[in-house]
């Protein structure tokens, strides 16, 4: 399988606020960058899934 490239916008809840994030990864599909992005952040910021929300991902284009 071939990565692709995706572009995951969302935020998450530190200290009380929702912090918007953009982030860029590589993945097979979709539904595999998603749970990248949901491990990623919950393991630097030390937060539960429900604090991290997904509101879009997107392939870019250019590779």
């Amino acid at each position: 399988m071939e990565n692709q490239t995706f572009e995951v916008v969302g935020a998450c809840k530190i200290n009380d606020r929702w912090e918007p994030y953009r982030r860029v990864i590589g993945a097979p599909n979709e539904n595999q960058a998603r749970e990248k992005i949901l491990a990623d952040i919950g393991s630097k910021h030390r937060l539960k899934r429900s604090y991290i929300t997904i509101k879009t991902v997107n392939v870019v284009a250019g590779e």
